[in-house]
């Protein structure tokens, strides 16, 4: 089956093509679908899948897109107000461009339904958790990739580390995911490219008291801060590693020490590490960031091999836990995810 993959951000719109399990061409750009098909090139897909961040507390399985479950998605987007509108806009607009073909929703929370309890729970109210608010977990179409390339060579207790401009942690036990950093919305746990992350409420307290609004705190804390709060301009890695500016560096510190202290509380959780996995583009790519993250983990097994950290290579330890770099592929698990979705059968074959 020929899918094309639609994966809607908050700034920025990627399509992919996907013949089976072989990628045949992918774009991205700053607009809408349109001029995405146009960078596309030629294609002729039998189905549509679509990337959403959030399916609130009632979706998360890969379910064939009609107007129920539209209509409900558009009544779920205060759960994620920054994704879902776009996501929902470039569903609609495939509809328009491609009339009767199938479209599948794939959800990032996925991944992540099972948490144990104790994770999923919010130290609030019963009733807020009674309306959904809970921990969620995103990158679950990337964990997921994860752990189909790895299988076996995950180990009992691994953390795979999604460090992009958007960055996530994820504890699995025996390939389960039993804890992971981002919990209500993706804004939240380690420090990010734009996001503060993890942030003492006391801050949003004090802001609203000093006169700033619900829109200004938004765009302070997904916009402004993290990696581009703290280095003053720029959320780049690479900018931010090749910089002589102070600022730069403490926020590469900053990063990698909010990564260090998460495996360090997940290993705690594991009780103990066999395997940790990098992947997403910071993850894949910078190999000084990877280090500044395992120093200090020596006690969990970490030793890195410096030349093979410095190359990229896969396995880039020599301790008794594996370090792993291994490349991501959200929009193969959304075709996955399509064809099995539309056709069943064929899939399980």
């Amino acid at each position: 089956m020929i899918v094309l993959c639609v994966n809607a951000g908050s700034s920025n719109l990627k399509v992919a093509a996907y013949d089976g399990e072989k990628r045949t061409a992918a774009a991205q750009v700053k607009g809408g679908l349109e001029e995405a098909l146009k960078e596309l090139g030629p294609v002729k897909p039998q189905a549509i899948g679509h990337r959403l961040v959030h399916g609130g507390p009632t979706h998360h399985e890969p379910q064939l897109l009609d107007d129920a479950l539209i209509a409900s998605l558009k009544s779920l987007t205060r759960f994620a107000p920054l994704h879902l509108p776009p996501a929902l806009q470039a569903i609609e607009a495939a509809r328009q461009r491609f009339p009767g073909l199938p479209q599948v929703a794939c959800f990032d929370t996925h991944f992540h339904w099972q948490l144990p309890e104790a994770a999923r729970r919010l130290p609030l109210t019963e009733e807020l958790h009674r309306q959904g608010v809970r921990r969620y977990g995103f990158h679950g179409l990337s964990y997921e990739f994860i752990v189909s390339q790895l299988g076996q060579r995950l180990g009992r207790r691994a953390v795979i580390a999604h460090l992009g401009n958007g960055a996530s942690l994820a504890a699995l036990q025996d390939g389960r995911c039993v804890d992971t950093t981002m919990a209500f919305t993706p804004a939240s746990g380690i420090v990010m490219g734009t996001r503060a992350g993890d942030l003492d409420p006391g801050v949003i307290l004090y802001l609203l008291s000093q006169g700033m609004d619900a829109a200004g705190i938004e765009r302070l804390v997904e916009h402004e801060a993290g990696l581009r709060g703290i280095s003053g301009g720029t959320s780049d890695m690479q900018e931010l590693l090749q910089s002589k500016d102070p600022r730069a560096a403490l926020a590469v510190e900053i990063f990698a020490r909010s990564c260090r202290k998460a495996i360090g509380a997940f290993a705690a959780v594991l009780g103990g590490l066999d395997t940790l996995v990098f992947t997403g583009g910071i993850g894949e790519h910078a190999a000084p960031v990877r280090a500044a993250i395992c120093a200090g983990l020596e006690h969990l097994g970490v030793a890195l091999d410096a030349a093979a950290n410095e190359s990229n290579a896969e396995r880039i330890s020599t301790g008794s836990a594996a370090v792993l770099v291994i490349p991501t592929d959200e929009d193969r698990v959304i075709a996955r995810h399509s064809t099995a979705v539309l056709q069943p059968a064929e899939h399980q074959r």
